[in-house]
């Protein structure tokens, strides 16, 4: 667990405008007409690596050296370089970045060759929140599903509703799509697929009972866990 203040800034708006969605759907049951557990299970296979904010990466001019650079990428998703300034690099694949920077630094070097070379990563992160010990931040290192989220915030609360836990993730539009998972079902054997691979930034919510109040939610669950200020001028639309 970590509280970095540029991921709870990305999370917080993030998280802000999937309850706003969740909520104006919520009755007796967590969600109402959740989405298909295979909108997001085909999300969860294996894709090329998106840089995100924290990435630490180097890169490597072949016959230039004198223009190697460590850099890490900034929360607002920019890296600044020699000769040609701000560049963004978060959403963007390695390779993606290495074709975009040629094209720059050939304005700029006779036949450049450079290569983008990843060291660290840090914008692997997801929220865990609701009926769990310990609600906050949960770093994915390699394959970590929402049962083993769950797990490293401290399992579940006797309170929790095992049988309805709540994945929520931005999808293909920037738009918060919540699923509900059965989990009790997983762990019974019955139900392998409910388990899903976790992406970066995707939200866990684990209810007890439906909240009726936006307003209820944010003070129960987002200010108490993430001590920042909400004006951050996010809209429903995506980013």
């Amino acid at each position: 667990m970590r509280t970095d203040l540029g991921i709870f800034h990305a999370l917080s708006r993030w998280l802000l405008a999937a309850a706003t969605l969740w909520l104006a759907g919520c009755a007796g049951a967590a969600v109402e007409n959740p989405a298909p557990l295979s909108a997001v299970a085909a999300q969860g296979q294996p894709r090329d690596y998106v840089i995100q904010p924290g990435d630490a990466m180097t890169v490597k001019f072949f016959y230039n050296p004198e223009l190697n650079e460590d850099i890490v990428v900034r929360p607002d998703g920019r890296i600044s370089l020699q000769l040609v300034g701000e560049q963004q690099a978060s959403g963007l694949t390695p390779g993606q970045l290495e074709r975009q920077l040629t094209q720059q630094y050939d304005r700029e070097l006779k036949n450049p060759k450079l290569a983008v070379i990843l060291k660290s990563f840090g914008g692997q992160r997801a929220y865990v929140s609701g009926e769990v010990t310990r609600p906050g931040v949960v770093d994915i290192v390699g394959d970590v599903s929402v049962l083993q989220s769950i797990a490293a915030s401290g399992g579940f609360t006797d309170r929790a509703r095992r049988n309805e836990v709540i994945l929520i993730r931005r999808g293909p539009d920037g738009r918060p799509v919540p699923v509900s998972l059965n989990l009790e079902d997983f762990v019974k054997g019955l139900a392998p697929q409910q388990d899903v691979r976790l992406q970066p930034y995707d939200i866990v919510y684990v209810p007890r009972s439906a909240v009726g109040d936006l307003n209820v939610f944010i003070d129960q669950y987002i200010r108490q866990n993430i001590p920042i200020p909400f004006g951050l001028g996010y809209t429903l639309g995506g980013d």
